[in-house]
């Protein structure tokens, strides 16, 4: 099992219940493909620093994730064909990254 992170930015003019109800269908496809999930941020609305389909923002999303490798093609083919999705990156995280991530979700837990 790798230890991955997947951020993703989905289309701005979509409501508050599809935006739910995309990243509720990704987490399960991931769980149904055998990751454990450890973390979800919702990043909420952000600026682009260039236009992405004549878009100037972007809802984002980061999942933090434990998963076999075969686990990631599928779901960025999944990501390809869906209109909602903007962008996305994959990113096997190591040692380092992984005692990074824990530091950030630490931070994030004390300011709430």
């Amino acid at each position: 099992m790798n230890h991955y992170e997947t951020v993703f930015i989905l289309n701005p003019v979509l409501s508050d219940e599809q935006i739910k109800e995309t990243v509720k269908k990704y987490e399960e496809f991931l769980v149904s493909k055998g990751a454990k999930m450890i973390s979800k941020e919702d990043w909420g609305l952000k600026k682009l620093a260039y236009p992405i389909q004549h878009k100037k923002s972007g809802f984002y999303h980061l999942f933090e994730y434990t998963a076999p490798g075969e686990t990631i093609e599928p779901l960025e083919l999944a990501f390809r064909r869906d209109e909602r999705m903007m962008r996305y990156l994959t990113v096997r995280l190591d040692k380092h990254a992984i005692a990074w991530a824990e530091k950030r979700r630490k931070r994030i837990q004390e300011k709430a």
